[in-house]
Parts: structure tokens; sequence; C-alpha cells
């Protein structure tokens, strides 16, 4: 399988996708944080892992995205194969003829460079379907953080201001620091130049920092900031949309070159308008999965929740959330 995939990002070609036999197994009715408030944002969910089914969670947002989309994702390190593949997001992506996005990293690695890390999207099949950008590869630039902790600005590449909507196309899994990587860390550590990582990583510009802070809170919070500042500058996520895919769920993410294999079975395709929502559903999963120990474990014992409500706490969306399956519908 894992040849398999890694054949089909390159050539961008089909791969046989299909609905979770295991997700079956999750009873969504006792998600912790799912509510029926009719004023709380609402996650749609489907449990089709395949270019249909990611467009049919897309299309119940009812956004139209307009003018020039960037497409977040992670391109994945070189290496891993658990990243999203051109198979799946590529109907959606040409959809909305959006150019994938993507900065450099702040570690060795196969993408700390733009020349190494324009070839990881061509080698991952991404360049083969849209339009590529690597978007600190000419500078960065400053968006303010409003009312943050830890930030007063985040600092982003350059060429995000050549867009006038973003599509965030998030991989949920594990992370080896953040507990977790979702939507949140893809618009924060991920928009961010490979210097507005270190300095997400290094917990902020802000001294001093909030009492009994220590660098791992510093550290995750300073994500939901520059989440927040992302959202701000998109017409305070107005012009933006999110989805995560709950597949591959490793507790490594997709920067980890040799990622611990997957032992956790795929849930499906959630999708938002509020990052925050959409996340905590994808943890709230976690939990109500009868396999979900070792994620739960990454992400308890890294803290990995403080960056929901610290984004809660910033106004970025809200914990709570309406669950709707798409596959009754």
């Amino acid at each position: 399988m894992r040849h398999q995939h890694l054949l089909a990002a390159i050539l961008g070609t089909a791969l046989s996708f299909g609905t979770c036999a295991h997700a079956a197994d999750i009873d969504f009715e006792s998600l912790k944080h799912r509510t029926t408030d009719t004023s709380a944002p609402v996650v749609y969910y489907t449990s089709d892992l395949s270019p249909e089914g990611l467009m049919k969670a897309y299309t119940a947002l009812g956004r139209e995205l307009q003018g020039k989309v960037a497409v977040k994702l992670s391109s994945g390190e070189a290496g891993n194969n658990h990243y999203l593949q051109p198979a799946l997001i590529k109907e959606l992506v040409q959809k909305y003829n959006g150019t994938i996005v993507e900065c450099n990293t702040a570690y060795g690695g196969s993408r700390n460079s733009t020349a190494a890390h324009r070839q990881v999207m061509i080698d991952h099949g991404f360049a083969a379907i849209a339009p590529t950008d690597i978007m600190d590869a000419e500078g960065e630039m400053e968006i303010p953080v409003t009312g943050g902790s830890y930030l007063t600005n985040d600092i982003v590449g350059a060429s995000l201001k050549n867009y006038d909507s973003m599509m965030v196309l998030s991989h949920f899994k594990g992370h080896a620091m953040g507990g977790f990587g979702g939507a949140l860390k893809n618009i924060s550590i991920g928009v961010a130049s490979s210097h507005g990582k270190g300095l997400i990583h290094s917990g902020g510009d802000i001294r001093p920092r909030p009492e009994g802070a220590d660098r791992q809170q510093a550290f995750i919070e300073c994500m939901a900031e520059a989440a927040d500042a992302v959202s701000d500058y998109f017409d305070h996520g107005q012009s933006m949309t999110y989805v995560n895919v709950m597949n591959n769920l490793s507790v490594d993410c997709d920067c980890d070159s040799h990622p611990a294999a997957p032992d956790m079975h795929d849930v499906g395709i959630l999708a938002s308008l509020d990052p925050v929502a959409l996340d905590q559903a994808c943890v709230d999963i976690v939990y109500a999965a009868p396999d979900g120990h070792s994620l739960i474990e990454r992400m308890e014992s890294r803290r990995g929740a403080l960056i929901l409500d610290h984004a809660e706490k910033m106004g970025l969306g809200h914990k709570n959330y309406q669950f709707v399956s798409l596959d009754e519908k």
C-alpha cells in the first residue's frame, strides 16, 4: 500500500479510496464537545475517504472562495508518505484554480531551502496537479497579532500578500512537539516563514510570558496566536475554509521523514468554517475511538489541547460544535 500511495502521488492517478470500515466503531453521539446548540459552528463529516467524499464535505460548507486561492497543505518530508495524496485533493484544488502554498522549514531536512522544497513538491506529486508556491522564497513579511500574550506579529512568507483567500487542507495526525497537527498548526507554523517558525518555537517576542507559562506552553499557545493572525489577515476568517482528513493516523507528523506506523484506523473527512471546532472534533474522535490510545498519549504528553483553549480565548473559534454526518444524507 505504501508503494501504491507513492506511485499515485507521483502520477496523480486515482487510488482505490473508500468508506472507512472502522468508523462505525466510534460513537459519534458521545463526542465530548458536540452540542445541539444551533448557534455553535457546524463540523461536517463523511467516512468516504475519496475525491468524491472530499468534494461532498467541502461543498457542504457553502462558501465560495473568491479571487486567487491559496491551498495550504503540508508537502511532507522526503521519506514520509502520510501526507495528503494528490490523487485525493486534485479535483477540489483544480475546481478553484488553487495554488498549493508552503513555507520552508526551520530545521534540517529536505524542505529547509527553496530549491530542495520545490523538488519535494515535484517528487510528492503536487506540482503535477496545480501551481506551487514556496511563500518565503523571496522574503517574508509581518502581519499583526491582536491581543497576543506571546506575539506582537506573525512572520509569514512574503507572497501571502498575493492571495485573496485560503483553502486549508490538513492531514490530522500526531506531532512530536505539538501533540497533534490539524488546521490550527497548518495555518500557524505552516504559513510562517522559516524565521517565523523559529519565533513561534522560541515562545514569541513578548517578555515576560504569562505567569507560570513554561516553554512548551508558550510554543503551543504561540501557534494559536499565529493562527489567529492569519485568520485576521483573510477578513477574520471569512475568506477561509478548512478540511481535516483523518487517515494514516500516526503519532508523528508529516514533517517526520521516518514516522511511526499508524496504529489507529482511518476515520474519514471533516470540514468546517471554524478551525477550532474542526480540530476539537478530530481530538474528540480520537478519544472516542477504540484504538486511539497512542495518539491520546502523544497529545496529552505534549499538552496539545492548549492550542484549542488559547485559540478560543483569542476569539478564533469555538470548541463546542454541531456535528453533521453527510453519510446519512
